[in-house]
């Protein structure tokens, strides 16, 4: 699937979901700082990577898309469930291109901030997309093994 901006799930939310997000990244947000306050800015920092806002956009995406099917007339749990999952899905991959941004950042802003900045960004950007790009070759690898292993066990030769 090809990555677009789509703004018509803009008109899909209501208001009380924004503030849910709102509140929910809040609270995470204020989580991360008790924990530094606590144990240090070490595991406080760990925690603040914490994609704030992610529990609750999981949670609409799922109503979202169960909603549009139930509208349909049909069940949506399990397409809710499978849109939650390839959210978290991307969010993880998003992570590994924070540890790179991280990486990049610490090793070179102790020669230039504006640099740290650009080189950073750039890893970040690389290292997403390639972890994403990586995550679609090996789906679709995998999805063909367990077709001609379903085929075998029909047995249909391949």
């Amino acid at each position: 699937m090809p990555v677009k901006l789509s703004t018509s799930s803009l008109k899909q939310t209501h208001w009380y979901e924004y503030a849910v997000r709102f509140a929910l990244g809040g609270l995470a947000t204020v989580a991360a700082g008790l924990l530094g306050s606590y144990f240090g800015v070490s595991v406080g920092g760990l925690f603040l990577a914490l994609p704030a806002i992610f529990c609750a956009s999981a949670t609409l995406i799922e109503s979202h898309e169960r909603r549009a099917k139930e509208k349909a007339g049909l069940s949506g749990d399990r397409r809710g469930q499978q849109a939650a999952a390839l959210d978290a899905a991307g969010a993880g991959l998003g992570s590994i291109g924070l540890a790179a941004f991280a990486s990049v950042f610490y090793v070179v802003v102790s020669t230039t901030t504006i640099g740290a900045f650009v080189a950073a960004i750039l890893a970040w950007a690389t290292v997403s997309v390639s972890a994403w790009w990586l995550r679609r070759k090996l789906r679709i690898t995998a999805r063909t093994v367990r077709i001609g292993a379903s085929a075998n066990g029909r047995g249909i030769s391949p």
